[in-house]
């Protein structure tokens, strides 16, 4: 399904959300985090509602954790590589990568965790170039945090074919085909 600006996850996570970020109180809080906001030049938005039933739209990923208390310096760049390139955007769990175990690279190094499920921008600026164009990763950390990373900053793991080890061969995309 696509979106425009805000949109749901493929299925709801239960989380915590840094009370700094939504109130006057400090600490992590209970929610659930059911979707998605996409604004050009922005971090993804991440939509929640909370135990008193209060929804909050936009709250930054960095402000996100999957247990009350995860690593506490959490800063944006490493939740997140790249802005939003548009508002338009598919969220998908792909079937296969479901629950696969995954390594992910940010500012700081790597880091180990699990699939969630994936972004995918439609029809912007960026993603009309081949070179350009990226789906999102959303990783749920071993650190109890989330990040968000594009594919070519993701390894996974799978027992029965694949091996993590980052290539260093591979060619970014430079060209569209048709066969017409």
């Amino acid at each position: 399904m696509t979106y425009s600006q805000s949109g749901q996850l493929p299925y709801h996570q239960y989380c915590f959300v840094d009370a700094s970020f939504i109130s006057s109180r400090t600490g992590f809080i209970p929610c659930v985090w059911f979707g998605l906001v996409s604004i050009p030049g922005r971090m993804w938005g991440c939509t929640i509602i909370l135990e008193c039933g209060a929804v909050y739209r936009a709250v930054p990923p960095h402000a996100l954790a999957f247990n009350p208390n995860p690593e506490l310096d959490w800063r944006v760049d490493r939740a997140q590589r790249w802005n939003c390139y548009g508002r338009e955007f598919s969220t998908i769990e792909y079937t296969y990568l479901r629950g696969m175990a995954a390594i992910a690279k940010n500012c700081d190094g790597e880091f180990l965790g699990d699939y969630l499920f994936t972004a995918a921008p439609i029809d912007d600026g960026f993603s009309r170039y081949p070179e350009q164009a990226k789906e999102f990763c959303f990783i749920k950390l071993s650190n109890g945090r989330l990040t968000i990373q594009p594919t070519d900053k993701v390894l996974f793991t799978d027992d029965s074919f694949a091996t993590p080890e980052w290539p260093t061969d591979l060619k970014t995309t430079t060209e569209t085909y048709s066969c017409e």
